[in-house]
């Protein structure tokens, strides 16, 4: 009787080479560098404010200084926890006239760096160090807007961060914090602020606060 040839095993199918995974990326979404891509370091606990946040944040301060488009004309302003620069980035590509970013790790200030040199962003400063302290050091009364947006881990920073913005804040100034909770009006109180705006999206509670006293004038 003849016998059946053996059938060789099927082969697995071949494996199709890895994608090369592209950078994060953060995308400024007006003004004068709109659209343009900025890569974004993998770094665990960094969080880009996202784009839709950030697109409402820019209308509330047009909103505020009285210019459309988003423009904030002459504004003076610091991004005291700076990482990927998004948004101090943003309003210097709006028309802020003086934009300081604060960033400690040394893999973002290169980073950010970079993202200057690439936007010829001669308005932006960058610094290596302590968002706090360049708070507490600044001139009183002298700033625009302060973006805070802290590691959420980070919630010792919270009051003393408040504080300090609310001394540097001029009169009609705001500060833009994200929170992983919303803050309270007595919270807010007890140290000079008061909201303004508020909203939800995910994890993030963005405020934008002002002045206690801009608030009851």
């Amino acid at each position: 009787m003849p016998q059946k040839k053996a059938t060789a095993a099927p082969r697995p199918p071949a494996k199709r080479p890895a994608r090369a995974v592209r950078p994060n990326e953060v995308r400024i979404i007006g003004g004068q560098w709109k659209r343009t891509r900025l890569a974004v370091a993998d770094k665990p606990g960094l969080r880009p404010t996202p784009d839709r946040v950030r697109e409402t944040l820019f209308n509330w301060l047009a909103s505020l200084a009285g210019a459309g488009g988003g423009d904030l004309p002459g504004w003076h302003c610091v991004d005291a926890f700076a990482g990927t620069g998004a948004l101090g980035l943003e309003a210097a590509s709006r028309g802020a006239a003086n934009v300081l970013l604060c960033e400690q790790d040394a893999a973002l200030v290169a980073q950010l760096q970079a993202a200057k040199t690439k936007l010829s962003a001669e308005a932006v400063r960058i610094e290596r160090g302590n968002g706090l302290t360049a708070l507490e050091r600044t001139t009183a009364a002298s700033l625009h807007a302060v973006f805070l947006d802290p590691p959420f881990e980070s919630t010792a920073l919270y009051e003393p961060a408040l504080r300090a913005a609310a001394r540097a804040l001029r009169p009609g100034g705001v500060v833009y914090l994200e929170a992983p909770r919303p803050w309270t009006a007595e919270e807010l109180a007890a140290l000079g602020l008061a909201s303004f705006r508020y909203l939800k999206a995910g994890a993030v509670h963005a405020h934008l606060l002002r002045l206690a006293s801009d608030a009851t004038a």
